[in-house]
């Protein structure tokens, strides 16, 4: 096996490699030219995502600055929206399903490394991926770790830790992240009736 298709497949792998590194240096010249770009410029921007993420759908805006290892492995769904400064280690593959919103500085780690000092010393690392549902909203600052699949019509609070996985319909917060409460009919109602009364003010 190669050191990519290694990587991809959560083994051991080096990324002090040729193939690694060639598509490393690609991505820090898309997000070099993304992060420089203006508001004003949403054609190009779209354009960069489409040609630096490994898959997207038509509705999506990322706030620059963005920070990614290889953007191929960052797979994001519809009406995708990412706030300032978030960081994907996409070493594995990052999947977003449709309608995710992420806060500012929210991170996504895929990467790990070897407990035992001795193998980590020797650069041998290693990844697990990350999915995300549908219908998702993850609080600032929130670190979401290797591994950890985020089910559909989720909350997530600011600043949290998520090592596990989280099951949909619910809110989750803390370190580690734990779970808060369900997401209910009352929120449906609630939110509903809110929103008929004060979008026509």
């Amino acid at each position: 096996m190669t050191n990519k298709e290694k990587m991809l497949g959560g083994y051991l792998y080096i990324a002090n490699d040729k193939e690694l590194a060639k598509m490393y240096k690609v991505s820090k010249q898309f997000e070099e030219e993304y992060n420089q770009t203006s508001f004003r410029d949403e054609v190009r921007r779209k354009s960069i995502i489409r040609l630096w993420f490994g898959k997207v759908k038509t509705n999506y805006n990322i706030t620059p600055p963005i920070h990614c290892d290889y953007g191929k492995n960052i797979e994001i769904g519809e009406n995708f929206y990412a706030n300032y400064d978030c960081i994907f280690l996409d070493v594995c593959k990052i999947t977003f399903g449709d309608n995710v919103f992420l806060g500012p500085r929210v991170n996504f780690f895929t990467a790990w490394h070897p407990i035992d000092a001795q193998i980590r010393n020797t650069q041998y690392e290693g990844g697990k991926p990350i999915t995300v549902g549908n219908n998702v909203w993850i609080g600032g600052g929130a670190i979401i770790n290797p591994g950890v699949t985020i089910g559909d019509n989720v909350i997530i609070g600011s600043g949290s830790v998520v090592t596990k996985d989280l099951p949909g319909n619910a809110i989750y917060a803390g370190n580690p992240a734990k779970k808060i409460r369900d997401i209910t009919d009352e929120d449906k109602k609630y939110w509903s009736e809110r929103y008929e009364n004060e979008i026509n003010m």
